[in-house]
């Protein structure tokens, strides 16, 4: 599966906000459509005074109750600039459906316009374009410097100078221009040419001298003095006066971005928490924290006292995003199971504040690395619920489309790659493809061959249909169809020199391994040609993960699993089958009675995966491994790590407590175990749980019985109500029956105990129930004992051929004593 999810780019905030603020800035060209009218005039002075929303909200009461065509054109024609300089693009394109404003000069620019508002800039270039070759339009000069801004956010630079060339002679246009046309030579790191334009130029207006100000400090970054930069950025974030919001931020950008080249990003964060801080609901809040992460990330000791500040005052959106990049500093001090919390918090916290949709995602892409697929899917419809912009919409889309296919939801799957493959999107080709996979995996050939001929004439990579046989070979192999072997040989025979071919010598070792019986020699010899087909990334990691499991199929090859298992989780961290890899490492120890190593690994297993389907099954055995450990504290460890079990309530809870039951029990600290084993009880535990809390009651009270003999009541009491939980003969019943006993002998009932031996004996003979041996040789073993105390040896002689009969573990030992009680008592006639 193609996956394509590029991180930010640091240093792009900056040049964002600058292109976002000059096409903003155009927002009311002239149209003269309602010159003329008042109403309209006194609805639209609002917007002229920098608040549009009031503007707006006028506008929409008028063209509700316009009746003319004409009056509602009027109207309409100003509602689309001031929806879209208070944010509402959708609104205004909408408006621009209509008909009645088509015919209007000013439509192509407003659209553009609406749409470049929207992020949809290869759909908004095409408007501009036409709107700045229309004679009839009144606003050809701002869609030539649009179709030029959206060229830029195209990353098409050098179509953005040739667009910008004829406005370079135009006296309105000509600072405007120019210093654009600076700022894109900057962008390619022409310094040269950006001087030639900044010297050639006498600005008039106070932003104009400001904007060239700050070009020629990022002449000086392009140039490498980060020093002289640093200077002219300041200057401007200090003196803000006749500088636009945008270039403010621009200049906040330079100066870390200086700093950043002087190695002193410690100096730079300060200009940008001073400007949060004073600043707390900038629209441009998201563009500032990721640049002040920026210089987090360089710095060895990042401080985190402002994000901390932050987090405990209300404003929002602010509190939100220092709660997010807080996570994100303890995510890279190695702290996961801290950074998950914290991006758990958030969650609950702020599960509404606009633009923290990136955060959800990165908290689920962290979840599902550790292993809690369905948490991150969870998560990730929490992000899809905020609306977020179209690009980080596409990467939600692409992880959940992943995520779904891992999980085997391949319907899901291939819908959500199918949202992703949108034109636009940087993921087209890759969504298309994993779409088309998640097709073959249900049997849709027809949608697979569609999305397939999709990427044919999109111009995909060569290599794509190649992959596809590929894939369609591996797909076959998971389902275990006797067509995949045959799929993959043809695969590796027609493309030897394919650079996944060592993914399908890899998917054919697995084949051999999951033979009935097992091919492990086979699986080995495909593994090493995958190995010398430069195996891919993916073919290295599926590798190295099957190897695992052919050591662990060879009997007795323990140290075998640990070297492989290691190995795996040294070489890939990431890995989606690390905690697979850590269980089974963990397991190994654990058989090898290596406890303190087994304990490291499962607790380390829960720490990065701490809500994942395996935790409260690693947590425990980590208890168990601590239990087994020699250490002087381990006891006391063992019981913690059983109360975390407790509180996640899962299967395993009661478990724990009668575990706790028992560290208790060693701890010489009875009564606190029957509190436990009582909790159990009254509890919702299993019957087996609660047959063990019996069991240990019982115990219990039977060692107390050494010093207080009426104890030995309540240790029958116990077991006779563990004979009525146990139901049919078997380990418990045997057991309970056998421990009864030996009450009735400690309290000198021997013919009681005898009896209660005996019946042991009796209900293991039944042909319709399998045999237990271990209870029934101690009742054996103990009946015989009593009747050899009373001299009865013919019917010790008795039980002990019985016991031989039984043929279990304790056979040749019963035999050895029947022998010499023959041999001592003249017993050859029996």
């Amino acid at each position: 599966m193609k996956t394509r999810l590029p991180a930010a780019v640091p240093g792009q905030g900056a040049r964002r906000i600058v292109l976002l603020g000059m096409l903003g800035c155009l927002a009311f060209a002239p149209t003269g459509s309602a010159a003329d009218s008042p109403e309209i005039t006194r609805a639209t002075q609002a917007a002229t005074e920098g608040v549009p929303e009031v503007s707006v909200a006028r506008l929409r009461e008028m063209l509700k109750n316009a009746s003319r065509d004409e009056d509602w054109r009027a109207i309409a024609l100003q509602l689309v600039p001031a929806l879209i300089a208070a944010h509402e693009p959708a609104e205004a394109l909408t408006l621009l459906d209509d008909p009645r404003v088509k015919a209007d000069p000013s439509w192509n620019f407003w659209r553009g316009q609406s749409l470049a508002a929207l992020q949809r800039w290869s759909e908004a270039l095409p408007f501009f374009q036409a709107a700045a070759r229309d004679p009839a339009s009144r606003a050809r000069g701002q869609s030539t410097f649009g179709a030029a801004e959206v060229l830029r956010a195209l990353g098409r630079p050098e179509e953005a100078l040739s667009a910008l060339a004829p406005l370079q002679d135009d006296p309105s246009w000509r600072v405007r221009a120019r210093l654009r046309s600076a700022d894109l030579l900057l962008d390619g790191s022409d310094g040269a040419g950006a001087e030639r334009l900044l010297e050639d130029m006498n600005p008039a207006l106070v932003g104009e001298r400001k904007e060239r100000r700050f070009l020629r400090g990022r002449l000086e970054l392009v140039r490498h003095r980060p020093g002289r930069a640093v200077a002219i950025f300041e200057s401007l974030v200090k003196k803000p006066e006749g500088v636009s919001h945008p270039l403010v931020l621009a200049a906040l950008f330079g100066v870390a971005d200086a700093h950043l080249q002087l190695k002193t990003p410690e100096s730079g964060d300060d200009f940008l928490e001073d400007f949060i801080d004073r600043h707390s609901h900038d629209e441009n809040l998201p563009q500032l924290f990721a640049k002040l992460d920026e210089l987090y990330r360089a710095e060895r000791k990042p401080a985190r006292s402002e994000l901390e500040k932050w987090t405990r005052e209300p404003e929002q959106p602010r509190r939100a995003f220092a709660q997010w990049y807080r996570a994100r500093i303890e995510l890279r001090a190695g702290h996961r199971e801290r950074a998950l919390q914290m991006f758990e918090e958030l969650r609950k916290a702020h599960p509404h504040v606009p633009g923290t949709a990136a955060a959800f995602l990165e908290s689920a892409q962290l979840m599902a690395e550790t292993g809690g697929l369905d948490e991150a899917i969870a998560i990730l419809e929490e992000a899809r619920a905020l609306r977020p912009d179209p690009s980080v919409l596409d990467r939600i889309n692409m992880l959940s489309g992943e995520l779904h296919y891992a999980s085997g939801r391949f319907d899901v799957a291939a819908a959500r790659f199918e949202e992703a493959a949108r034109p636009a999107s940087p993921f087209a080709a890759a969504s298309k493809f994993n779409a088309s996979l998640g097709w073959l995996q249900l049997g849709n050939h027809d949608r697979f061959l569609a999305d397939y001929n999709e990427l044919q004439k999109a111009g995909a990579p060569p290599e794509s249909p190649a992959e596809l046989r590929l894939a369609e070979g591996l797909v076959q192999a998971a389902k275990g169809e006797k067509g995949a072997v045959t799929a993959l040989q043809k695969f590796v025979h027609d493309d030897p020199s394919n650079p996944r071919v060592s993914e399908a010598w890899v998917a054919l070792a697995e084949l051999a391994f999951h033979a009935t019986p097992p091919r492990l020699d086979e699986a080995r010899a495909d593994l090493q040609r995958a190995i010398e087909a430069k195996a891919t990334p993916a073919a290295a990691e599926q590798g190295d993960y099957l190897a695992i499991w052919i050591e662990d199929a060879t009997p007795g090859n323990e140290a075998g699993v640990i070297e492989r298992a290691s190995r795996f989780l040294t070489q890939h961290t990431s890995s989606r089958f690390s905690g697979d890899v850590r269980m089974k490492l963990a397991e190994t120890y654990y058989r090898r009675q290596d406890f303190a190593n087994a304990q490291t690994q499962f607790e380390t297993l829960v720490e990065r995966n701490p809500s994942g389907a395996v935790a409260e099954k690693a947590l425990f055995f980590a208890a168990e491994s601590a239990m087994s450990t020699m250490g002087p504290h381990s006891l006391d460890r063992a019981i913690e790590l059983f109360d975390r079990v407790v509180q996640m309530k899962g299967e395993l809870r009661w478990s724990a407590r009668n575990e706790q039951a028992v560290i208790e029990r060693r701890l010489n600290k009875p009564q606190d175990a029957l509190l436990l084993y009582e909790e159990v009880l009254k509890g919702e535990a299993k019957p087996n749980d609660k047959r063990e809390a019996l069991c240990g009651k019982g115990d219990i009270y039977f060692e107390m019985a050494s010093e207080d003999p009426t104890k030995l009541d309540r240790a029958i009491e116990s077991y006779d109500q563990l004979l009525k939980e146990s139901g049919q003969p078997g380990h418990w019943r045997n057991q309970a029956l056998f421990k009864k006993g030996v009450c009735l002998e400690k309290k000198a009932d021997r013919n009681g105990a005898l009896t209660i031996f005996y019946q042991v004996m009796e209900e293991q003979a039944r042909p319709d129930r399998p045999p237990e041996f271990f209870w029934f040789y101690k009742a054996g073993f103990n009946a015989a004992r009593l009747l050899e105390d009373a001299s009865k040896w013919e019917s010790a002689a008795n039980i002990y051929e019985k016991l031989v009969a039984a043929g279990g573990t304790r056979s040749e030992e019963a035999q050895a004593r029947l022998s010499r009680l023959r041999l001592e008592h003249f017993l050859w006639g029996n």
